[in-house]
């Protein structure tokens, strides 16, 4: 039992160790992901002049990209080779932005518009050769309401992409 205990209870101690390590970055890795979140969503309702959708969204990124982090810490606590990981999710990373390259351009034009305001909820606009009332602004479309009451859902892209009357 002595040689069992001699042979093996180090690596024992060790393992126990990097599993109380590892669940304590789980722990506050977690805590501090959540806490970033909910700053971040916090900025978007602390000023009305500022886009909640905007700011959920940035939160939530926000959260998501420490956890990655936080589970890549984890697995470099037990000795895995992180580097292929990191390598493999910016990989993946761009693969799904050459994938969603028109989403990503309605993203982006969405978040512009949404930080620059060239127009409101309620204003008559003229954009990407369609006018009306507009209705909703979204990361992705814009809703507009003509004339004649017909709904037209415009990508965003295309709106920052031309000229906008107000």
């Amino acid at each position: 039992m002595e040689q069992f205990i001699e042979q093996y209870g180090p690596m024992a101690v060790s393992l126990g160790t990097n599993i109380l390590i590892a669940l304590a970055i789980l722990v506050i890795g977690y805590w501090i992901a959540g806490r970033v979140g909910k700053a971040v969503k916090g900025l978007g309702a602390k000023y009305e002049k500022l886009d909640s959708t905007l700011f959920n969204f940035l939160g939530s990124l926000a959260r998501y990209v420490i956890l990655a982090f936080v589970f890549i810490a984890v697995l470099n606590r037990f000795g895995v080779q992180t580097t292929p990981i990191i390598a493999l999710l910016g990989a993946a990373g761009l693969a799904v932005g050459l994938a969603l390259q028109g989403a990503m351009s309605n993203l982006a034009a969405g978040v512009m518009l949404m930080v620059f305001r060239p127009y409101k909820v309620g204003d008559f606009i003229d954009a990407a050769g369609n006018f009306g009332n507009v209705e909703e602004i979204s990361l992705f479309t814009t809703i507009l309401r003509t004339f004649d009451h017909q709904q037209i859902i415009v990508p965003n892209g295309k709106i920052w992409g031309e000229q906008i009357v107000n």
